[in-house]
């Protein structure tokens, strides 16, 4: 049995539009429009969608955007002093979401 991950399905990605290609079509062109440096640059935007792929845990696009970051020259140290911004980020958020906790906690106390 293989594994869920597999390196050679990041190839496949070109085919998500298979059984919907106006919206797959929609997609890539969303995508490209997105991607194309405008007031963020190139290198900028790697960098987020590095970020974002491993706070979001999406081993394809891990593989996708380190490439991609290395290909630019972005350096390993940079790579991942975003990575820790990403962590710090999740982080203020979960505990962000204990005022939850802490708001049912107080009422039950009253």
């Amino acid at each position: 049995m293989g594994e869920y991950y597999e390196k050679k399905d990041l190839e496949d990605f070109e085919n998500i539009g298979e059984y919907a290609p106006e919206l797959g079509q929609k997609y890539f062109d969303y995508y490209d429009t997105t991607m194309k440096t405008g007031r963020l640059s190139e290198r900028e935007k790697a960098l987020i969608a590095l970020v974002v792929a491993t706070t979001q845990k999406c081993p394809y696009c891990i593989d996708a955007y380190t490439n991609q970051c290395l290909s630019l020259s972005i350096s390993r140290e940079e790579m991942m002093e975003a990575v820790h911004v990403g962590a710090a980020m999740t982080a203020g958020i979960v505990l962000a979401y204990s005022t939850q906790m802490r708001k049912i906690i107080k009422k039950k106390e009253m």
